[in-house]
């Protein structure tokens, strides 16, 4: 089971590496300046689709490993507490600081899934834009060194 883990959260780790890449232009658009309404909403894309990747590894992990998803109304929510945690099959995946800076863009993914592009306003994007290269290094570090230990 842990080979299956293992090549899903591997698959999406590339994924998510290939969407940070194909939108690197965009991004640098967005630091050089406030962006116009369509360069916010392809922006607020790059975000929703980061953390479903990131959703996807939780979930292999979850089903895989734990054996154990969430089911209540707030399963997202729980299922990143959950990643956070050390359980009887496996060490915490991610520290508890960083499921704090992530439930940050679980909150604008849950937003964007169900809003309108157009109440989408700078000044709240920004921050998630401006911290995602960080908080992409941390999540991959993290993932990496679960996937080692894991390995083992």
């Amino acid at each position: 089971m842990a080979e299956k883990v293992i090549s899903q959260v591997t698959f999406e780790i590339g994924q998510i590496d290939q969407l940070l890449v194909a939108y690197a232009d965009l991004w640098e658009c967005t630091q050089q300046g406030t962006p116009d309404l369509v360069e916010m909403t392809a922006m607020a894309s790059v975000l929703h689709s980061f953390y479903n990747g990131l959703e996807n590894i939780f979930l292999s992990i979850a089903k895989g490993l734990d054996q154990e998803v969430p089911t209540s109304a707030q399963w997202h929510r729980d299922l990143l507490v959950q990643m956070a945690r050390e359980t009887a099959n496996r060490n915490g995946v991610i520290s508890a600081e960083l499921a704090q800076k992530l439930a940050d863009y679980l909150g604008f993914r849950h937003f964007y899934r169900h809003s309108y592009s157009f109440f989408l306003e700078w000044s709240e994007l920004e921050k998630l834009v401006t911290g995602l290269p960080e908080v992409w290094d941390q999540t991959r570090k993290a993932l990496s060194e679960f996937l080692d230990r894991l390995k083992q």
